[in-house]
């Protein structure tokens, strides 16, 4: 398998939905690229959840998955499960957020998510970030919407083990779901390294990217 390398990477945007998206779909990548990058920036935006004690939740969980990062969290107060009728204030939301910000790298929900909230998100963000590499990452939850991955990220076992304890602890308002356990989350990563040749990996979705060989 090819494997394509990120190069320098020092700034990073992450986009969720909702509070525990981010750390759900790449909360290992996180993890490792705070880990490998000293003082890496992440900007990050999480749509609903603030003001309540879901953004408590996710200021813990991000500090926790984002060792050693300058991280600047902004979590909106749009409501769960609305996003489309807040269209105009979400745009608006994504472009002031883009302000100031140069990532080398966006993340944000895949556009073929079947959370209608998720997949506005994934619509609208490349809107904004149009000259950066836009990884789709994937959020396990009830729907068939498990997309064709296009990217891996391998993981260590010991990663994905972090992650899932991380989930668990600093999460304790989706406790009462039932796909939300240690054992989902390390099945869906063990899959993922079955199909990148590794123990454990991270599926990200790419709608598009430039390569370059060298020859111009």
């Amino acid at each position: 398998m090819i494997r394509l390398t990120a190069g320098s990477v020092t700034e990073i945007a992450v986009f969720g939905a909702h509070c525990d998206d981010i750390a759900i779909g790449m909360g290992a990548t996180l993890l490792a690229m705070g880990r490998a990058r000293p003082r890496l920036r992440v900007h990050a935006l999480v749509l609903s959840g603030g003001g309540t004690a879901r953004e408590d939740e996710e200021r813990a969980a991000l500090a926790d998955f984002c060792p050693g990062a300058e991280l600047d969290l902004t979590v909106l107060d749009i409501p769960d499960a609305r996003a489309p009728a807040h269209w105009d204030r979400i745009k608006g939301a994504l472009k002031n957020f883009r302000v100031g910000t140069d990532p080398d790298v966006v993340f944000a929900p895949q556009r073929r998510d079947a959370h209608q909230d998720h997949r506005l998100l994934a619509e609208l963000v490349p809107t904004e970030f149009r000259d950066q590499l836009v990884l789709g990452y994937e959020i396990l939850k009830w729907e068939c919407d498990t997309p064709t991955p296009t990217f891996f990220h391998p993981l260590t076992q010991e990663l994905a083990e972090e992650k899932a304890r991380l989930l668990l602890k600093r999460y304790p308002s989706q406790a009462d779901r039932d796909w939300f356990d240690e054992q989902s989350f390390l099945a869906l990563s063990r899959l993922r390294g079955v199909q990148c040749h590794a123990r454990h990996a991270e599926a990200f979705v790419v709608d598009k990217a430039i390569i370059d060989f060298g020859g111009h």
